[in-house]
């Protein structure tokens, strides 16, 4: 029986960009069902010991530059190291992907919030302006002035709030993760493990 994959994002990430394709073509190999959870990892950090990027130690963050420069080497992904508009606000993109999602279009939901990771990471894009956004959501064959209107309902941000409190429950911590039966996965580099999860 192919398995379920709780997929658990932040739009900003580069990790959870890194490993978006490879993620896409696992799920299709495996016949996987995936449900996408944008989340806010902020909140999420707080109450589970991690810290926003520009309030690491710099011993950390100099780390995360060279593992950044490995895992691009490795994935042979385009990613730019120090993006000019990382980080952007997230928040308007989750809520189109929210809308998306709720609306049972999961595929679309999933293809917006790669295509978002993308613009921020390889194409110096900032999801952030709504501009930029609708351009982004059009490039992925979807009516973007529909998404974003459907975004806008009171009740996206609601959902935002609630996916990550699921998130909190469900013990996750970072991003990406890919809880399957139970089980996390945390970071681009468990794919191996996931990958063996879903051939079991």
């Amino acid at each position: 029986m192919a398995k379920h994959v709780d997929y658990y994002v932040s739009l900003n990430s580069p990790w959870t960009y890194l490993g978006s394709k490879r993620f896409e073509a696992m799920a299709k190999k495996y016949g996987a069902s995936i449900t996408i959870w944008p989340v806010d990892f902020g909140s999420v950090f707080s109450v589970s010991g991690g810290l926003p990027l520009p309030k690491r130690a710099p011993q950390r963050q100099a780390y995360r530059m060279m593992e950044l420069k490995r895992w691009r080497e490795q994935s042979g992904v385009k990613l730019t190291l120090e993006p000019k508009f990382f980080p952007c606000n997230e928040v308007p993109a989750a809520k189109c992907v929210i809308a998306l999602r709720e609306q049972g279009r999961m595929a679309d939901a999933i293809k917006v919030a790669h295509a978002v990771m993308a613009a921020i990471w390889a194409e110096e894009k900032n999801p952030g302006d709504p501009a930029t956004l609708k351009q982004i959501i059009a490039g992925c064959g979807l009516d973007a002035d529909a998404v974003i209107k459907a975004s806008e309902a009171p009740e996206m941000a609601e959902k935002r709030e609630a996916y990550t409190r699921h998130a909190i429950a469900e013990n996750v911590f970072g991003a990406p993760s890919f809880v399957i039966d139970g089980e996390i996965f945390w970071g681009q580099d468990r794919l191996d493990f996931v990958d063996r999860k879903l051939a079991s």
